[in-house]
């Protein structure tokens, strides 16, 4: 047994076109009816008679309600006539369901809407450096805390992240203060040897790796690896609940898990310094020797006649201050990070961006600084 296809009968009747329904508008017979409909102009207004249809469906109320908010969007009027209220509830019930296009505002482009921007970047930075001051005062209190009660402190803890930390970066840091020091040393004779000067570059290398370089770059690799790695691990545990799970437990988060990250940074990155600085020398040492002809005796000779303690004590004491920098800005992106895995991403990528440019800020500072006070 076959089903009925609808049938479309059009006629014009005192200036208004009449589209006549008959039989099913069901499903089986849209490609029809959608052909027709699509010949409706909107020169007139319209009149849809449903007194010969048997039966309409929802797909069939979706092309009538689709047909009626076209010609109304023309700017013609559209009426029903013969509808049951059942099939005039399901058309308007239809189009009430279509969803509607979004359309996004025009951006306002002049002076006020630019100033407003550069002021919402402030506010927002500002209120970055507020988030960082409050996790940074955090961990201070908690290490206070660990000094009054020195059992809710984890040594477990501290000696794992002093490992991954410290000692598994120890190749890397090693290789770049090597490396380093041979560009150094290449580019330093290159350009001393026009003045007859090659035996300066001892004093090159020396001071540019004891007092800048050496620590700068160490902290530089160890916020790539550490401050993500940090933003990683806490980020998890965030999206999981887990730092949730741990405050109804009654367990301190910055205890359990700050206080030991930060406390394995200030640790290990003077002793990261320490050895960057003497790959440095050593790789310095080697270039001198291969290029210039600078014996080793005659390298640490000139070492220790010319390069002053204070160097190596300026750098080392950059090394704490830029290991709660990176400590703190690892801690803090992994508390923002949201419920999903694109905010834990851009996260970490934020982690390691702000930690490198805060460090090389810090060192500015320090440079200007220490420059201020004759040192």
């Amino acid at each position: 047994m076959t089903k009925s296809l609808p049938q479309i009968e059009t006629r014009d009747e005192d200036g208004t076109q009449v589209l006549r329904l008959l039989g099913a508008v069901t499903v089986e017979g849209l490609p029809g009816l959608d052909r027709a409909f699509r010949d409706v102009s909107a020169a007139q207004p319209v009149r849809i008679e449903f007194g010969e249809v048997s039966r309409v469906d929802t797909a069939g109320a979706h092309l009538v309600a689709r047909l009626r908010a076209r010609l109304e969007a023309e700017g013609q009027r559209v009426t029903l006539e013969g509808a049951s209220a059942q099939t005039a509830a399901l058309i308007d019930t239809v189009a009430a369901a279509e969803p509607v296009a979004e359309t996004e505002p025009v951006p306002e482009r002049g002076i006020r809407t630019r100033i407003a921007g550069i002021g919402a970047r402030v506010a927002g930075g500002a209120a970055f450096a507020a988030e960082l001051l409050a996790m940074l005062g955090l961990v201070l209190s908690r290490l206070a805390r660990v000094l009054v009660r020195p059992r809710e402190f984890r040594l477990t803890a501290l000696v794992h992240h002093c490992e991954a930390v410290g000692v598994q970066a120890v190749p890397i840091v090693a290789l770049m203060a090597f490396l380093i020091g041979i560009v150094l040393a290449f580019q330093g004779a290159t350009q001393l040897r026009q003045f007859g000067a090659e035996v300066f570059v001892v004093d090159l290398i020396a001071i540019s790796i004891l007092r800048e370089l050496g620590v700068l770059l160490t902290s530089i690799i160890v916020a790539g690896r550490t401050a993500s790695a940090f933003t990683a691990a806490i980020g998890s545990m965030k999206m999981r609940e887990e730092i949730d799970a741990m405050r109804t437990l009654g367990l301190d988060p910055a205890m359990m898990l700050f206080v030991p990250r930060v406390l394995a940074l200030l640790l290990m990155l003077p002793i990261l310094a320490l050895i960057a600085n003497a790959a440095g020398i050593v790789g310095g040492g080697l270039m001198a020797w291969l290029s210039l002809g600078i014996s080793p005796p005659m390298f640490a000779t000139r070492l220790v006649e010319s390069t002053d303690v204070a160097n190596y004590v300026i750098g080392i004491v950059k090394a704490p201050v830029f290991a709660v920098i990176i400590g703190v800005v690892g801690c803090n992106a992994g508390m923002r990070v949201g419920g999903n895995a694109e905010s834990l991403g851009r996260q970490t990528s934020s982690a390691v961006v702000t930690a490198i440019f805060a460090v090389i800020v810090a060192d500015a500072v320090f440079s200007v600084l220490f420059a201020e006070i004759g040192i």
